[in-house]
């Protein structure tokens, strides 16, 4: 097996054409709507490394990247390092990850080098389920949401906040969920703009980009998982199922919240709230 991937053109080894990292401009002015729609006509059919390098010059420092270390997330990581090596890569760890999940991203921060900021909910789990109990068991969309909400939602917000995010890169696919067909790649969410730039992609797109870059899937992925998160809210993949997303939250929705708008008063219900 290779240890790296093949040479892309990295923006931050700096040229008359491509400044450093740290050099480029940060977005001034907000978008307007036009503006964004012309954008979006733009790169609507262009490369992912195409909308990565624009994400790069435009938003500078000020650009981080996601991840969730799920059964495809070595494709962005792949493909965003190759462009910008020294990105920030926010993961958002709930401490109900499966114990793969904990090795497969040590494998892929020391394979790529991963500038990784680890972020956690200030409730510890035991903490959680002492003071709401078991929320998984409950078997209600509402009390996913707010589990969701304490374990996911909220460390995401504050690893924006914290590292001046402007901009954030993300790997969500058309093809995944209801909602993540609506998007744009280039979408606004509270206030930051979220770059997609494998938003067209099929499982064909992604299988031949690991395969080309000896990239893993995620371990679960040998045993029928198309999708994972935590271990109580996960399982392999059935006949019965509708979709790859039925295997989450059993089956009762198909976000986690992170890629959901939030009003300003969720928002600031999170922000002061007893997490």
């Amino acid at each position: 097996m290779t240890s790296a991937l093949p040479r892309l053109h990295r923006l931050n080894e700096g040229n008359s054409e491509n400044p450093p990292l740290n050099d480029r401009p940060q977005l001034g002015p907000e978008l307007t709507p036009e503006q964004l729609k012309t954008l979006n006509q733009k790169f609507d059919q262009a490369k992912a490394t195409e909308l990565i390098e624009w994400g790069a010059k435009t938003f500078g420092n000020r650009l981080v990247m996601s991840t969730s270390f799920g059964i495809q997330s070595a494709v962005m990581l792949g493909l965003v390092t190759e462009v910008i090596p020294d990105i920030p890569v926010i993961w958002v760890d709930t401490g109900y990850l499966p114990a793969e999940t904990y090795r497969f991203a040590e494998q892929l921060t020391q394979r790529l080098s991963l500038n990784l900021k680890v972020y956690q909910s200030p409730l510890s789990p035991a903490r959680m389920e002492a003071l709401y109990g078991r929320l998984w068991e409950e078997g209600t969309v509402e009390a996913f949401n707010q589990y969701d909400a304490i374990r996911k939602v909220e460390p995401m917000n504050r690893a924006l906040a914290e590292l001046g995010a402007r901009a954030w890169l993300t790997g969500l696919r058309s093809q995944q969920t209801e909602h993540r067909r609506t998007l744009d790649r280039i979408d606004e969410q509270a206030g930051r703009y979220k770059l997609l730039p494998i938003l067209h992609w099929h499982s064909k797109d992604v299988y031949d980009y690991l395969k080309a870059h000896d990239l893993p899937y995620h371990p679960f992925f040998e045993q029928g998982y198309v999708s994972v998160g935590d271990w109580h809210s996960s399982r392999p993949l059935t006949a019965d199922d509708l979709d790859a997303r039925s295997t989450r939250f059993n089956g009762l929705k198909q976000e986690c919240g992170i890629h959901i708008p939030q009003t300003p008063e969720e928002a600031e219900s999170l922000n002061s709230s007893s997490l």
